[in-house]
């Protein structure tokens, strides 16, 4: 059997952790550059804000009692980190799926011998890093996580839901849970279901499997097998090395200044250079994108974009930034003011199984082997003080485009001037 965890309400309750005056009352995270909210607690749920609503989309009435929290991704990723670290401690292998949801192995147990270990293990995550989190346990991952979304929805069930493949009560959960409901069923892939008249996952696990992999692929084949209970997919299957690795943000405030757009620039395609080597990849193109304000009819309008294919494929900033610039050299106009801009390292391959082309201008050994130095130790830098500290070209102060966090919070865990303070007596 497979557990599925899930974190309840997760930033929010990352928030939630280190202020407990925020218990009870309604919280909305926001997106980057406090645009969006992209996470709410039960009681903002229950006013009918739905994700995504843009802040400015609040009614009076929901803002005067909100609180509205700017994200803190670094304190995000903490938390992951230790919920993670309580359930390996406690149960046996985790494979971390989201920054929110991990895999835990239950093979050996009983039905019984589950559901009492799935519930002191929430407990023990309560106890050890204060993150409510719902676990479901089923034979297949596609179904432990139909369970985990049974164990959060439904209080009866206490946070813990066990789903045996073929119980009544399993066939009956799936009866009212629409396809598009189901993990990897995107609304369009549902919107051809309809048309074979397949709207509920239970339709989808009833289906005939040829013809479901002759319409569909694969992929959705391999789903319907999970909803019946065979463990046939793995997390390598869905995290596939992305080909294509987009950066971009919202400017702070509009700018018409090349200098703004330039920095801009630079930081994205630094950050877009070290996701691709992270996945271990090398990038052939980059290409380049900015945007005026779209909802500024008052303003002229603009969205060029330009592809600039590099020297050789590489993953090396230097040489990824280079490009970007002159992209951004090319598409830029003045006299306009500029919403955003975004660079996307375009066509992605695999940096070991990768056979160079003589004609692209192959490195020798000795510059390959510099620039994997020179590469790594920017990145482990970066990964050891935090995001900026090394970096290509200097930055200011005054960095209009850099993006608005004016509801930020303190650095409870990465800042030893902010962490919280006990007072005693």
């Amino acid at each position: 059997m497979i557990g599925h965890c899930d974190c309840n309400n997760f930033y929010v309750s990352c928030f939630r952790v280190f202020m407990p005056e925020l218990v009870g009352r309604p919280v909305g995270v926001l997106s980057s550059g406090d645009g969006c909210i992209v996470a709410r607690s039960n009681e903002l749920k229950a006013m009918g804000v739905a994700n995504g609503t843009p802040v400015f989309q609040l009614p009076h009435e929901v803002r005067r009692t909100t609180v509205l929290l700017s994200s803190a991704y670094p304190l995000f990723g903490e938390c992951a980190r230790r919920v993670v670290a309580t359930m390996r401690a406690f149960s046996g292998p985790v494979e971390p799926y989201s920054i929110d949801e991990q895999f835990v192995d239950f093979s050996g147990l009983s039905l019984e011998a589950m559901q009492a270990h799935s519930l002191e293990l929430r407990q023990q995550v309560q106890r050890c890093t204060g993150i409510p989190v719902s676990i479901g346990v089923a034979p297949s991952r596609t179904l432990a996580k139909v369970a985990t979304g049974i164990a959060k929805k439904q209080p009866a069930y206490g946070g813990v839901c066990v789903l045996e493949a073929d119980h009544p009560a399993t066939r009956a959960h799936l009866g009212r849970m629409p396809v598009t409901d189901v993990w990897g069923v995107a609304s369009r892939t549902g919107e051809k279901l309809a048309r074979l008249r397949i709207h509920t996952a239970l339709d989808l696990r009833e289906a005939n499997p040829s013809e479901i992999r002759r319409r569909f692929g694969i992929v959705l084949e391999r789903t319907l097998w999970e909803l019946r209970g065979q463990d046939v997919i793995r997390l390598d299957d869905i995290d596939q090395k992305r080909q294509n690795i987009m950066t971009s943000r919202t400017f702070g405030s509009t700018t018409g200044r090349l200098e703004d757009l330039r920095e801009a620039v630079r930081s994205h395609a630094q950050a877009g250079a070290e996701k691709v080597r992270r996945q271990q990849s090398v990038a052939r193109a980059v290409m380049v994108f900015l945007s005026t304000p779209r909802f500024r009819s008052d303003l002229p309008q603009d969205f060029p974009s330009l592809t600039l294919t590099l020297p050789r494929p590489t993953d090396d900033s230097r040489l990824i930034v280079a490009a970007a610039q002159r992209a951004l050299e090319a598409i830029y106009r003045p006299g306009l003011l500029y919403a955003k801009a975004g660079v996307m390292m375009v066509d992605l391959a695999d940096r070991e199984g990768m056979q160079l082309d003589w004609l692209e201008g192959q490195q020798t050994e000795a510059e390959r082997q510099q620039s994997a130095k020179v590469m790594g130790v920017m990145d482990a830098l970066n990964r050891e003080f935090g995001r900026g500290t090394v970096t290509l070209g200097g930055r200011r102060q005054d960095e209009r485009w850099r993006q608005r966090h004016a509801r930020q919070t303190p650095r409870f865990l990465t800042s030893w001037d902010e962490l919280p303070s006990v007072r005693m007596g």
